[in-house]
């Protein structure tokens, strides 16, 4: 019982972090039709940025969050002006090439500035333990699923309420209506580009905190897509339950057996294309030619 119960909060723990990285990834697809696969590589960048406005420049936490925070939204909107905005039109294929190249040049300017080796940055998260009905549980994993419970929920809540939310969401829905209605469909790719950079910071800062700051964050950012495919390509939601149910599956697989956490999720993936290809919350589009 005690394994159990530690597995679950490490699991639930890597499943808030996925789902933030997930949220990027949807955000991405809902607004422009992307698919990113340079998502475990903004993972890394938003570890990397806030390690140095909070360790390299020692600014104060919270000033290095918000510092954090503008760069990464300013890195986002920059790849979407000048790397994705060019292709509009193009063939969905050479979008995604650019992607993955894009993800190779933001892990190259990561090595060349930062070097490959690991760096520990000063714990920001609480340390200690908790018992849960008799096992310890670590304090800094429980306070990162309440910390990304609390940035998911103001995703949320600016999609549901606030003037740019409901503007994205009319894009994701409607393009050609947006534009009619007046919507700046240039200026919603950049936001949504920008959202998720954020989203990728806030991930990679707590795995930053939990872990190191290393290369192998970006890999970390591989089980996105199994996340994003059992939620729904476009639903935000999805990307909750998804992040939760992988980030289990993982903890679980590898209390069975050591290494096969890196196993589980992709024979998901594999079961869910199968079974339900748009996800457990995607739309389903049926296209008549």
């Amino acid at each position: 019982m005690t394994d159990f119960i530690q597995l679950t909060v490490y699991g639930l723990a890597n499943g808030a972090v996925l789902a933030l990285a997930a949220l990027g990834f949807v955000l991405i697809y809902k607004a422009t039709r992307v698919i990113n696969f340079a998502q475990g590589e903004l993972l890394l960048i938003g570890a990397y940025l806030f390690y140095t406005a909070f360790v390299l420049l020692r600014l104060p936490l919270a000033v290095a969050v918000v510092a954090s925070v503008v760069v990464a939204a300013v890195l986002g909107v920059a790849v979407e002006r000048l790397v994705l905005r060019p292709l509009i039109g193009e063939d969905p294929i050479a979008v995604i090439m650019v992607t993955i190249g894009l993800a190779a040049i933001l892990k190259a300017g990561v090595q060349m500035f930062y070097g490959t080796t690991p760096r520990e940055m000063p714990k920001v998260l609480p340390t200690g333990s908790v018992d849960i009905a008799g096992a310890p549980v670590p304090l800094d994993r429980l306070t990162a699923v309440a910390v990304a419970a609390v940035a998911l929920g103001a995703f949320s809540a600016f999609f549901r309420w606030s003037r740019h939310g409901i503007a994205m969401r009319a894009v994701a829905d409607d393009q050609q209506a947006a534009l009619v209605q007046g919507i700046s469909v240039r200026r919603i790719f950049a936001l949504a580009w920008a959202l998720a950079a954020i989203s990728a910071l806030l991930g990679g800062a707590l795995l930053a905190d939990i872990a190191e700051v290393s290369q192998n964050l970006a890999n970390f950012g591989l089980i996105v897509f199994p996340v994003v495919i059992l939620g729904g390509l476009d639903s935000v939601p999805g990307t909750i339950v998804g992040g939760a149910v992988i980030g289990l599956l993982s903890q679980y697989a590898e209390g069975l057996s050591p290494g096969a956490s890196q196993v589980a999720p992709y024979v998901a993936l594999v079961l869910i294309l199968l079974v339900r290809p748009y996800g457990l919350f995607g739309q389903v589009r049926i296209e008549r030619v």
